[in-house]
Order: structure tokens, then C-alpha cells, then sequence
């Protein structure tokens, strides 16, 4: 008889990866991201258990949106109290910290559960294509159009 096989936290091997931001799209780049960090690429994909692995995403300064998003697509966020409703455009979130662009679309392809924090650590963004985790020999992505 065969049985379901559900993963153990103390069998999951992380990997590294690299992805280039200015590769492809936004809403693409999130969702493979956020399939890497659940886990979604392995077989061994356990819903309640974190399989995920790193991701290091480079070039954020270089993000590539389609039509005019960059102007038409808004952030909003709340102070708390009456009239504190913030608003921002892409444009305007790239210009001050690219990185948080890419780190909210992500965020919010990921489930909401108590898993996505441990989640979103694993997450590594960086403005230029340099980063400090040559150590970990990390596996390069390419997410280009076209390509497998």
C-alpha cells in the first residue's frame, strides 16, 4: 500500500539562487520568486512545512514593467489616524528604494499564513549586480523570455 509522503522540517536542503530583475517583467519575477521560496519547484513541496529555498534578486534599479505602470500603478498605506492615507506611484517607490518594489509584489504572491515572514528573510534584494553571497555558490535563474 502506498502512503502519502509529507515532508520533515530536518529533511529540507536549501539552495541558493540568483535571479536578474531586469530580465523580465515585474508580475513574472514575483511569481517565480515566490515559487522558489515556497518550495512549489520541489517534489518534496509540503504545504504546512517551509521547503523554500534562498533567492537573490539583482538589478532591482533595472525593474522592467510593461505599458504605464510606472506611472499608474499606486502604493497606498495608513498612518492610522484621519486623513494619513499615503499614496505613492512605482515611479516614485523605485526612485526612493528600489528594492521595496520588488519585496511588496513578492509579498503579496506569497499565502498569508504564519510561515510567510520566515519566508520573506529568505528573500535577498540588491540595487546593482553585485552581492556578497558568493559563498553559498548560489544557482543562476534565467528568467528571460523564451527561455528554459
Amino acid at each position: 500500500m502506498k502512503k502519502t509522503y509529507s515532508a520533515k522540517p530536518s529533511e529540507v536542503e536549501r539552495k541558493w539562487y540568483v535571479v536578474d530583475a531586469s530580465e523580465t517583467t515585474l508580475g513574472r519575477l514575483s511569481t517565480e520568486i515566490a515559487n522558489i521560496l515556497t518550495g512549489k519547484n520541489k517534489p518534496m513541496f509540503t504545504k504546512h512545512i517551509d521547503c523554500g529555498d534562498f533567492v537573490i534578486v539583482l538589478n532591482s534599479d533595472k525593474l522592467v514593467v510593461t505599458g504605464q505602470k510606472m506611472d499608474d500603478k499606486m502604493y497606498y498605506r495608513h498612518s492610522g489616524y484621519p486623513g494619513g492615507l499615503k499614496e505613492a506611484t512605482l515611479k516614485e517607490v523605485i526612485s526612493k528604494d528600489s528594492t521595496k518594489a520588488i519585496q511588496k509584489s513578492v509579498k503579496g504572491m506569497l499565502p498569508v499564513n504564519k510561515l510567510r515572514a520566515e519566508r520573506l528573510k529568505r528573500l535577498k534584494v540588491y540595487k546593482n549586480g553585485e552581492h556578497m553571497h558568493q559563498a553559498q555558490t548560489p544557482i543562476v535563474l534565467n528568467l528571460k523570455k523564451g527561455a528554459k
